[in-house]
This record gives structure tokens, C-alpha cells and sequence, in this order.
């Protein structure tokens, strides 16, 4: 495991700009020790939604991806996309880390399954109008956006209508509890409806090294109709029997009594 910074950790908004020049190298700096962690829980051409390991196969949220073009925002290394690919879909990358793509590079060239991949956010992506059927995020980009509005909006742009949008994301209930797997994560300590972001600042140079924001429920209902989509699925995995995996605040412990992750399945409605 690598040895990471001293950090101070703070609630306080951050601008969107904060929020990139934060999340960007913070994971250029963790996407070695990420994929050497969770790389053969997540396959090299696997789907899964979050770490109770309920994979798109379960979900079928994306429908038939076979002949679709399909884009993943906060692709990582590539490992969903290349399970679309295997299935016959056309899936493309994205990701705000430069390191993390090197990493999908690697596996393009060891499983022959290879992803076209682009650095960029979430908030401008870098596609013409209506240019997919399919796009998803599987724990991707948007918990790291403070412009969330742009974020689903530039989604609906590039989807063709009637195309599908699916997510998965922290539950926001879990905002109300420490960062905790053990029983210490169990008892609520802050409000739900607090959406100050959780900021990381590095002790020694004072700069901000890791943000993530929060939204309820009802927020990414309002946000999703806002932007034309009915929503379709809200899935929340329940921990599977015999699984041990901790992964951060994920555990057993928490996992068999709390959601820890939500997935949104949504269709674009035709204007």
C-alpha cells in the first residue's frame, strides 16, 4: 500500500475548477495502488456496479448493448467498457485521470479487448449531439462534480432520444454516517440534508487534494426529470450472503443493515 499525505479535512463548498485540480491527480496518485487493490474483484472485462459486486449481468439496467454506442463517464481502466465490447457494443472511455487510461492501455493490449479512450470531465464531454444509444457511470465522476447540473445535461445532449443513462453512486443516506466499515459506521452523525462537500486539503502545502460532493435522493430525482429523463430503475444491491470484501466504509458490518450504493437506471424522453 502506498504511503499517502498527512491531510486535514474540511466541509466547505469548492467551485467546480477546485473540485477538478483536486480529483485529477488524487487519482493519477491512486490509480496504481487501485488497481493492484481491486483490480481482480472488478475483472478485466468486468461489470460491477459497486462493491457488494451486483454486476450489469444482475442489473440488465443498460438493456441489449450489442451493436449500441455506448459511453462511460470516469471509465477508470476500462473494465466495463470492455464487458460492453465483449458483448458487441461499441464502448468508449472517459476519465479525468491520465494515469488511470494508462492503466486501460495495459489491459487493452493484454486481453486483446481494446477501449478508445479520452481524458476529459464529465461536465464538457467531448462528443458531438446524439452520438450514443448508452451512457453510464459506474461509480465514476459524478460524486467528484461540483457542477452536477452541466454533468446530466451534457449526458443528455450526447444521447440520442429514448437512449438509457445509468449510474451508480454512494447512497446518500451513508452521508449521515462516518467513513467507517466496523460498528463505529453504524450511528449517524451528521445531517442528510448537509451538502457542504467533504474537502481533503494536504497538510503540507495546503492545497486541496480530494473533494466529493453530496446529493439526496431527491436531488438526482429533480436533477433527472430536470433534464428530460424518466427514471426507469433505483436499485440498492443488498450485501450478498458470504462476502467479506471491505472496500473503505463498505463492509459486511454496514452492508447486511444499510444501503452503500444506489444505481439509477433512466431513459431520455424524446422533446
Amino acid at each position: 500500500m502506498e504511503n499517502h499525505p498527512p491531510v486535514r479535512v474540511e466541509r466547505r463548498p469548492v467551485s467546480e475548477q477546485e473540485s477538478r485540480r483536486a480529483n485529477g491527480p488524487d487519482w493519477d496518485r491512486y490509480a496504481d495502488e487501485y488497481q493492484s487493490t481491486h483490480g481482480e474483484f472488478l475483472g478485466d472485462a468486468g461489470f460491477v456496479w459497486g462493491p457488494e459486486g451486483f454486476t450489469e449481468a444482475e442489473a440488465g439496467v443498460l438493456g441489449d448493448v450489442a451493436d449500441r454506442d455506448v459511453l462511460e463517464v470516469g471509465s477508470g481502466a476500462g473494465q466495463c467498457s470492455r464487458w460492453v465490447r465483449s458483448r458487441g457494443g461499441r464502448a468508449y472511455g472517459l476519465d479525468l485521470s491520465f494515469r488511470q487510461l494508462q492503466h486501460s492501455r495495459r489491459i487493452d493490449a493484454e486481453t486483446g479487448v481494446c477501449v478508445p479512450s479520452v481524458l476529459g470531465t464529465a461536465t464538457a464531454l467531448p462528443f458531438a449531439d446524439d452520438s450514443f444509444d448508452v451512457v453510464f457511470s459506474s461509480f465514476g465522476a459524478l460524486q467528484f462534480v461540483s457542477e452536477i447540473d452541466a454533468a446530466v445535461s451534457e449526458t443528455a445532449r450526447v444521447l440520442r432520444p429514448g437512449g438509457r443513462y445509468a449510474f451508480s453512486i454512494t447512497h446518500p443516506t451513508r452521508w449521515m454516517f462516518p467513513d467507517d466499515p466496523g460498528v463505529e459506521g453504524l450511528t449517524a452523525s451528521q445531517s442528510y440534508w448537509d451538502r457542504t462537500p467533504y474537502v481533503e486539503v494536504d497538510d503540507a502545502t495546503g492545497v486541496v487534494s480530494y473533494v466529493e460532493h453530496h446529493r439526496t435522493l431527491g436531488d438526482w430525482v429533480s436533477l433527472l426529470a430536470g433534464a428530460g429523463f424518466m427514471i426507469t430503475e433505483l436499485l440498492e444491491p443488498e450485501w450478498p450472503e458470504g462476502h467479506e470484501r471491505v472496500w473503505g466504509g463498505w463492509s459486511g458490518v454496514r452492508g447486511r443493515l444499510t444501503p452503500g450504493t444506489a444505481l439509477f437506471g433512466a431513459r431520455l424522453l424524446p422533446t
